[in-house]
């Protein structure tokens, strides 16, 4: 079984988030002042993104980074198979 990865629950919710916005790689990764081609492989899962880039990103979505994180956290509960609370 392959084991769950944090950059890939990462990358595919800020993924999910963008493509919410309709918005392309390029807007976004203009908008944080990210490479286009990092901000793909960080979608992809393929790269770790580092707390100030993880920020940059967030900001551009204009998505507060607690929110993305608690997103991250909900999937990673989910995937280890553990029921998912929400914060009253």
């Amino acid at each position: 079984m392959k084991p769950v990865l944090l950059r890939e629950l990462l990358g595919e919710t800020l993924r999910e988030q963008r493509f919410a916005q309709g918005r392309t790689l390029r807007e976004v990764s203009m908008a944080g002042r990210v490479s286009l081609g990092y901000l793909s492989e960080v979608e992809r899962g393929q790269k770790e993104a580092s707390s100030e880039l993880l920020a940059s990103i967030c900001q551009a979505l204009e998505l507060p980074m607690s929110s993305v994180l608690a997103t991250v956290s909900n999937k990673l509960a989910l995937a280890e198979g553990q029921k998912v609370t929400t914060a009253a």
